[in-house]
């Protein structure tokens, strides 16, 4: 699976058995792997971990791995599991959702969705029909084969079968992600990094779908690693948002997305052609150009529609709904990875909102800075905050961060009227505009 190239591998769970079985004997090739950006395979260096001087945690890895090949050979499971490369193409496409800039988050009115935080649990023991977040390595499964035991690594050992993918699941590009359905849960664990800890079995119990493949659906994608500052800085708001739009997106529901576009979800007819952000079927939702895509924008309807004409279009094309499928996430890109959890927080909110999914179940895992993001999102939600007005926000907030402020994300929202002005807003009006929660 090249970069730049989507497609979906099927497999049954019988043909991964084989496959990691080979890995465990450390059967594959391993010359160019590198060359070809892939990651190891083979199980030998996490053997090779075994000694005096290694922490307990990579016992307990190997300890889920020999639990899985127990577990199979005394019933094999009969499902099938798929791997998918998602990709944002660079150029404006009439077939896929494009690679958006900056203006197109700013222009987007797309109403939030959901937002709902969960201060205890963990994202694989939630039960609701969702995306589960894999805070990915560009190189899929990270350490989970070397000496890494944090959130990705920990979820290869208790799944097992996301392993596989390491095999033909070449890096991932800054408008690339990767979706696994169908992979089975084996083991229970507790801890976390060092203190990680094999505790036993786990049935999963999770329904098959049409395609005979669990309904545990996890999307892998790569923050950028120890940003710095550069991660306030709009190039680096663009990468991540993009990144997790790539994720949180359907394009096999493009033509729905088109279809709510021309009845004109978005629109307004006194709007050129150069500035038809919103109206567009390759603009709001999926970035691109009016001229380029030969949109008939006088068609539409004058002015922006509200966020509930807007939710009323969207159910007329009931195939994006059909499974109300939401986000589960937490503190992607923040940890190991050195990012701000506020603006990742916001930047998955947007992206999932753009996607047109209907929640996002947060986990704050305890992290301090977190602690208002409920309060935050409700009084966000309860004035009837577009993608676009919160985009400004948080870039606004951004520039300030950039300026060595030390304001909070969560605890300072801009409030005047129930809707910022984008254009309008400047950092030093902030004591007239902000309120602080």
């Amino acid at each position: 699976m090249d970069q730049q190239e989507a497609g979906i591998v099927l497999l049954s769970q019988e043909l991964v058995a084989g496959i990691l079985a080979c890995a465990f004997f450390c059967l594959f090739p391993i010359s160019r792997r590198a060359f070809k950006y892939l990651p190891a395979i083979n199980f030998d260096y996490l053997f090779g971990s075994l000694h005096s001087h290694c922490p307990p945690s990579q016992e307990h890895k190997i300890m889920c791995i020999t639990h899985y090949f127990e577990r199979i050979c005394q019933c094999m499971p009969k499902g099938f599991v798929s791997f998918e490369r998602k990709v944002l193409p660079l150029r404006q496409s009439c077939h896929a959702v494009s690679y958006p800039e900056s203006a197109f988050w700013k222009r987007s009115m797309v109403p939030l969705c959901s937002f709902q935080t969960i201060n205890s649990g963990l994202i694989e023991d939630q039960q609701h029909e969702a995306l589960e977040v894999d805070f990915a390595n560009e190189y899929l499964g990270g350490g989970a084969l070397h000496m890494g035991c944090v959130q990705e690594e920990i979820r290869f050992m208790i799944n097992p079968e996301l392993i596989v993918g390491m095999l033909f699941m070449v890096s991932m590009k800054k408008n690339e992600a990767i979706e696994i359905i169908g992979v089975e849960r084996f083991s229970r664990y507790t801890g976390y990094g060092f203190t990680f800890r094999f505790v036993g079995g786990f049935v999963d119990e999770k329904p098959l779908d049409h395609m005979n493949r669990r309904k545990v659906r996890i999307i892998a994608m790569d923050a950028v690693d120890s940003p710095g500052n550069w991660q306030f800085g709009i190039d680096c708001l663009v990468r991540e948002i993009n990144k997790a739009y790539c994720g949180f997106i359907d394009q096999s529901k493009y033509a729905c997305y088109v279809k709510i576009s021309k009845e004109g979800s978005f629109g307004n007819s006194h709007t050129s052609q150069d500035e038809a952000f919103i109206m567009d079927s390759n603009e709001c939702i999926f970035g691109g150009s009016s001229t380029q895509n030969n949109i008939d924008v006088s068609s539409s309807s004058s002015g922006y529609q509200s966020p509930s004409t807007f939710n009323l279009s969207v159910r007329s094309c009931p195939e994006i709904f059909q499974e109300d499928i939401g986000i589960a996430t937490g503190n992607w890109g923040c940890g190991a990875f050195g990012g701000d959890p506020q603006i990742k927080a916001v930047l998955q909110w947007l992206a999932a909102s753009q996607a047109l999914r209907p929640f996002i179940h947060y986990y704050t895992f305890g992290v301090t800075a977190m602690q208002k993001l409920e309060e935050a999102s409700l009084w966000i939600l309860s004035h009837g905050w577009t993608v676009g007005d919160l985009w400004c926000i948080m870039v606004e907030y951004s520039t300030q961060r950039l300026n060595e402020a030390s304001h909070s994300l969560i605890s300072v929202v801009i409030v005047e009227n129930g809707r910022p002005d984008p254009v309008h807003l400047q950092s030093n009006q902030e004591e007239e505009r902000n309120k602080v929660l």
